[in-house]
């Protein structure tokens, strides 16, 4: 049976890690409109609303059940194809979602299970979209292991703008599907490697949400 449930945020519309960059906006649209007047003082209000928009983070329905596999961003499918899992060693499919400045930056853990290991690698800040970000950027990436014991893999993986990845979990925490465990400012990707079995319910191109699309089914 399917379970629906919606997640509870401490901030259910903007995320905290916009609140200093939403207040110095602020502050500056509005000391530009005392001083010089609604006019002059435009531009400064598009950057409020863009970053207004930029960190905002909705709260997300559940679907599915235990076995699928949640999207962990807000994005575009840019890869379903079989690789080489470089963290955990081992043949797998891989998944990647590819964040641009409009998404929801939050991200979601794509499945009920408990972490294993996390590493963190500095790396450089090409392009998100393109493949090899996947390998020379900057990125954060989790072990995730299932009840059933079934092995995800989940990396954070800066791009071309930003500058730092967010992650609030450590090895031997308990990630529950949807939980948001983390954040990465002004665009990026997420890859995905999932056990080679899996039943893939997305296409490349395709604009998925952050826990309210089913990427995959686990066997």
């Amino acid at each position: 049976m399917s379970q629906q449930q919606s997640h509870s945020y401490p901030h259910p519309l903007i995320a905290r890690e916009g609140w200093p960059f939403l207040a110095i906006a602020l502050v500056l649209a509005l000391g530009a409109t005392w001083f010089d007047g609604w006019l002059l003082a435009v531009p400064l209000w598009l950057i409020f609303i863009f970053v207004l928009q930029f960190f905002r983070d909705p709260p997300r329905q559940i679907p599915g059940d235990g076995k699928s596999v949640l999207s962990p961003a807000d994005g575009r499918i840019v890869a379903i194809e079989p690789a080489r899992d470089p963290w955990l060693e081992r043949d797998c499919l891989k998944v990647s979602v590819f964040m641009n400045v409009f998404n929801v930056h939050s991200n979601r853990s794509p499945v009920d299970g408990v972490v294993v290991q996390r590493w963190y690698h500095p790396g450089a800040f090409v392009n998100a979209a393109l493949d090899k970000a996947s390998v020379e950027n900057e990125r954060n990436a989790l072990h995730i292991r299932t009840s059933t014991g079934l092995d995800i893999t989940c990396v954070q993986v800066a791009g071309l703008i930003a500058r730092r990845i967010l992650c609030y979990v450590e090895a031997g925490a308990t990630l529950a599907r949807g939980q948001r465990y983390g954040f990465i400012r002004f665009g990026s990707r997420v890859d995905l490697y999932l056990p080679t079995d899996v039943r893939v319910r997305v296409t490349i191109g395709e604009k998925v949400r952050a826990t309210s699309t089913i990427l995959a089914d686990l066997p």
